[in-house]
């Protein structure tokens, strides 16, 4: 069942329980390290390949998970959307990087964070629910500005920039309402909805550690384009 409001009369929709229970750590990660200087537009060619490096693993631990568990009554609405962002975020990557991303290091802080992910597809993967919102309605939604701001500073080219496009789909808004509706079944038959909000905390945090080691490891790196 979906879980229950704050005064206990009335269901809510796990979208609006992840909202809502999230909402302070959401304000926490965009004031945070390299996410805080991309929505101001300040951010650099460098920390931007490196947060992307990072985030790279994350995506692909949540689209195995997701595809692990396409069969089940709970993950299937979800899987059926094959958005496939760890392949685009891994084309503009050789891109960005001459075609040979490998030499941008993984930081602990990703490793944690894929890690997180991928424990959360074990068992059941209800987890994953919690983690499909904070990335991929996050793309649908802040994403677009994103790119937009991305493209002025550092000034990158469409083609490195692909990961914030959706071929497949012609309307992003409708794309992300069934997105949100799809994750909304997905909670109503969830055993432990509870937990869900619970690990969109988790997930949040993650997102702010990382993007504050992101930073630093930049920050480390002064003479960085």
């Amino acid at each position: 069942m979906p879980a229950a409001s704050a005064d206990s009369t009335a269901p809510v929709s796990v979208v609006t329980a992840l909202y809502l229970g999230t909402k302070v750590l959401h304000t926490e990660a965009e004031r945070s390290g390299i996410i805080k200087d991309m929505l101001r537009g300040d951010v650099s060619r460098k920390g931007y390949v490196l947060l992307q490096r990072n985030l790279l693993a994350a995506y692909q631990a949540l689209e195995a998970g997701l595809e692990s568990h396409r069969d089940t009554p709970v993950l299937a609405a979800l899987a059926q959307y094959r958005l496939d962002r760890a392949s685009a975020m891994q084309a503009d990557l050789n891109v960005l990087c001459d075609g040979d991303f490998s030499a941008v290091p993984m930081l602990p802080a990703g490793e944690a964070y894929a890690k997180r992910i991928a424990d959360a597809a074990k068992g059941d993967g209800e987890l994953l629910i919690a983690h499909a919102y904070t990335r991929y309605l996050g793309d649908l939604s802040g994403g677009q500005i994103l790119k937009r701001l991305l493209a002025k500073k550092p000034g990158l080219a469409p083609e490195e920039l692909s990961f914030y496009d959706f071929p497949a789909y012609a309307d992003l808004a409708a794309l992300k309402s069934d997105y949100r509706n799809a994750l909304d079944e997905a909670g109503k038959l969830a055993k432990n909805p509870q937990a869900i909000i619970d690990e969109g905390s988790v997930a949040f945090q993650l997102n702010t550690d990382l993007s504050w080691a992101v930073q630093g490891a930049i920050e480390q790196a002064p003479s960085a384009a």
